[in-house]
């Protein structure tokens, strides 16, 4: 077998090495959650994202650096979802280390959630429209993933009306009245980000490895 060849099977391999991680993480995070109900409407984005993922990946592969962001996403989402995002350990350390009034947990995974969304929206949009790196990406990009974290805004804001006690913990707002707009602007901030840090590095994924989806 060719370097080529060993490097191509790699890259084949890799999404199904992450879609095992995260089926693991999520099984893990259901053994015995803080509240059952509210560990489902946490996963629930990944529930959802992985059959859409598996149907469609013989049509539409994404990159690597897209692969990867969605395993983060999904991993940080588990873990939330066991603990819940106002109790979860690594925000409790964070809030410790450095003197915060509350978990930021939830806080940097609407930072997550921005960063992912862009990578997303930015490879579909590259592969599927005219549009080319650039300022309007960036700018549509950024749209994008501020209108998604705007809707899972509004879900949760339905999910805390219509499900109780269960809906109050899935929220986590932690007594902040301006919860929804502080995780909007955290989501604004990861999209923002990863285009600027990351840009080059999935331009040159797009290019070496995939080919325009049919």
């Amino acid at each position: 077998m060719t370097q080529r060849s060993r490097t191509r099977t790699r890259a084949d391999n890799e999404p199904r090495v992450l879609l095992a991680l995260v089926l693991v993480a999520v099984g893990v995070s259901a053994i015995a959650p803080r509240v059952y109900g509210t560990w489902l409407l946490e996963v629930a984005p990944v529930l959802l994202a992985v059959p859409i993922l598996v149907a469609g990946y013989s049509r539409f592969r994404f990159t690597a650096v897209a692969y990867r962001a969605l395993t983060v996403g999904a991993l940080f989402i588990a873990l939330g979802a066991h603990y819940s995002y106002a109790d979860a350990p690594p925000g409790e350390w964070l809030r410790a280390w450095l003197d915060l009034d509350r978990n930021p947990y939830d806080r940097v995974g609407h930072v997550i959630q921005g960063a992912v969304s862009a990578l997303v929206a930015r490879e579909v949009l590259l592969r599927c429209t005219p549009l080319r790196p650039g300022r309007w990406l960036a700018v549509v990009v950024t749209g994008m993933a501020l209108a998604l974290s705007g809707g899972f805004e509004i879900v949760e804001a339905f999910a805390g009306a219509v499900t109780g006690n269960v809906g109050e913990v899935y929220l986590g707002t932690q007594g902040d009245a301006l919860d929804a707009q502080w995780d909007m602007l955290c989501a604004f901030g990861g999209a923002i980000a990863v285009q600027w840090m990351f840009h080059r590095t999935h331009d040159r994924h797009l290019t070496e490895r995939l080919p325009r989806s049919s």
